[in-house]
């Protein structure tokens, strides 16, 4: 009995991933299968649709551009964009696209890769977030600082806040409690701040603030102030007031970089520190 090929289309509706073809004004001509399955929609119910109407609106400029280079015949694999299911939901999705001239048709290939968006937004949230409180850490804080002297901001406060005696105690009363009180300061501290500062967790009782906008040393060492009052009210028994002390450094008064910078303002809270010694000294 001679063997004889199924429709091409049997075969597309196999597939897993979903395969559209559009025409040059964008509108899908046919979708196999695997299109509902992965988006909600029959297919038809988008054949004649704008492809366009059914990404997600804060993706369809970077996937227009990405269109245009596949019509100017730059084959463009792995690109990634979101659509809404039919249902409402997100569906994040990687591409494999070519312009067909000889037929007049665009072919795209996709495949569903939310679970591994997901994935990828959990390492990154992770390889940039102190896991304890939940602030940002070393690398986040370095990357902000250098974009904000980067971006040429006119003054920029940076305030080194270091907690006083916390090792000690935290020897003492055990690493269980000092982590609370180190949650609880950071909570204190984040709601201290005004909306566009930034705080970031950079050591065991270290924190590090960025003041956009702050005038000089005077309105820097206000906010000291206050944040060294909100660390005494955080009281997690048996830490009971607990004090901190915070240096100040200015952009550009204190340097022009961030390495500068911080190092000015690690320096001036150990001069604080030492202030504080001394007052608690009999």
């Amino acid at each position: 009995m001679p063997t004889t090929l199924p429709p091409l289309g049997e075969i597309l509706d196999l597939l897993p991933d979903a395969v559209c073809v559009v025409d040059p004004e964008g509108h899908y001509l046919a979708v196999s299968a695997a299109f509902e399955h992965i988006i909600g929609y029959r297919p038809d119910e988008v054949v004649g649709r704008r492809m366009i109407e059914l990404v997600h609106p804060d993706d369809r400029t970077a996937t227009a551009l990405a269109v245009q280079r596949v019509m100017e015949g730059r084959p463009l694999p792995h690109f990634r964009n979101r659509y809404l299911h039919r249902d409402g939901h997100v569906v994040d999705m990687q591409w494999s696209a070519k312009w067909l001239p000889e037929y007049g048709v665009r072919l795209a290939v996709g495949h569903q890769v939310t679970e591994l968006r997901e994935l990828e937004r959990k390492l990154e949230y992770m390889a940039g977030h102190d896991p304890l409180t939940g602030l940002p850490n070393r690398y986040r804080l370095r990357e902000e600082l250098e974009r904000a002297i980067g971006d040429g901001e006119q003054a920029l406060a940076v305030l080194y806040l270091d907690l006083d005696g916390f090792k000690a105690a935290n020897d003492r009363h055990g690493h269980a409690q000092g982590d609370r009180l180190l949650c609880e300061v950071a909570n204190r501290l984040r709601q201290a701040l005004r909306h566009g500062d930034f705080i970031a967790r950079v050591g065991g009782d270290e924190f590090v603030v960025l003041l956009p906008g702050c005038a000089g040393h005077g309105d820097a060492r206000r906010v000291a102030d206050t944040l060294q009052a909100s660390v005494a009210a955080a009281e997690v028994p048996p830490f009971a007031g607990i004090g901190a002390s915070v240096g100040v450094a200015c952009c550009p008064a204190d340097g022009r970089d961030a390495e500068a910078l911080l190092r000015c303002a690690d320096a001036d809270m150990y001069v604080v520190k030492h202030r504080h010694r001394g007052a608690a000294a009999p």
